[in-house]
């Protein structure tokens, strides 16, 4: 491994929380680690595991997902949702080879800047440790994305039956 190496971190955030709290962080000044590229979502319950696997196929070292705390969703349970979700998608990477370290979900208001910032800092460090993302699977990946997609459409039609809000 390189003592140069830079992780390159995918972080999704929610509209509301996460992401305003990542902005109260840069607003405030806080020193964190620059390796995170954020791209807003409006809820972190929208956020598919195809989309996760995508940034590991598309060479991102780490994945971050944030969202509200439980309880205060704007959405009124879509964090519920990737709260029931992130455990199934951490056992899928580990299986298809990815460290539990490249992967993390966590909850960030708006008001915890610098909580936003420790994180990042936390998950640099952790992912420099095992080094960058060599994909170990080649083109199996695709097969898993497929899928997952496959899964993803299943349960998208069984949650509508059933009634979800989470940003739509």
């Amino acid at each position: 491994m390189s003592d140069n190496f830079e992780p390159k971190i995918l972080g999704i955030l929610c509209n509301w929380c996460s992401y305003a709290g990542a902005d109260l962080a840069g607003t405030s000044r806080l020193k964190y680690p620059a390796n995170i590229r954020i791209v807003k979502v409006m809820c972190s319950g929208r956020v598919e595991p195809t989309l996760i696997l995508k940034a590991f196929q598309e060479g991102a070292d780490g994945v971050l997902i944030s969202g509200c705390h439980p309880g205060d969703c704007h959405y009124v349970d879509g964090n519920i949702k990737t709260l029931r979700r992130t455990p199934l998608v951490a056992r899928l990477l580990t299986q298809i080879g990815i460290e539990p370290e490249r992967f993390k979900q966590v909850w960030v208001s708006a008001s915890e800047g610098e909580k936003f910032g420790k994180i990042v800092e936390q998950m640099v460090e952790d992912i420099k440790k095992v080094g960058p993302y060599q994909k170990k699977m080649g083109d199996q990946l695709d097969v898993v994305m497929h899928e997952v997609a496959a899964s993803a459409k299943e349960a998208a039609a069984a949650e509508e039956k059933g009634g979800s809000n989470c940003g739509s």
